[in-house]
C-alpha cells in the first residue's frame, strides 16, 4: 500500500515506477493511461534499461470477475515472477 511505503496516494506513475525500481519491486497494475509526461508508458519509454524490472499489467481488469481469466492471469504472473530475470528490461508485460 502506498501509505505503508511512504508514497502519497496521488503520486504520479513516474514517482511510483522510480520507487519500485529503487526498491527492487515489480509493479502489478491495471492498464494505465499512456498520456502525459509522467504516465507509466512515458516513464518506461524514457527510463527503462536492460537492468530495470518489468511492470506487469493486467490487460482487462473488467474480466477479473471471470474465474478462467483470473486463473490465466495468476498462472502467467507466477511464470513471470519465477523467472523474472529473463524479463529484465522488458518494460511492460501484459497478462494473461
Amino acid at each position: 500500500m502506498f501509505k505503508q511505503v511512504g508514497l502519497a496516494i496521488n503520486a504520479s506513475d513516474r514517482v511510483v515506477w522510480k520507487f519500485a525500481q529503487t526498491n527492487q519491486m515489480i509493479l502489478l497494475t491495471a492498464n494505465r493511461s499512456m498520456k502525459g509526461i509522467d504516465s507509466l508508458e512515458q516513464t518506461i519509454q524514457e527510463d527503462n534499461t536492460d537492468n530495470t524490472l518489468p511492470v506487469i499489467t493486467i490487460g482487462n481488469t473488467a474480466r477479473m470477475t471471470n474465474f478462467e481469466y483470473r486463473e490465466r492471469c495468476s498462472i502467467r504472473l507466477l511464470e513471470i515472477l519465477l523467472d523474472f530475470h529473463n524479463y529484465m528490461g522488458a518494460g511492460r508485460l501484459f497478462i494473461p
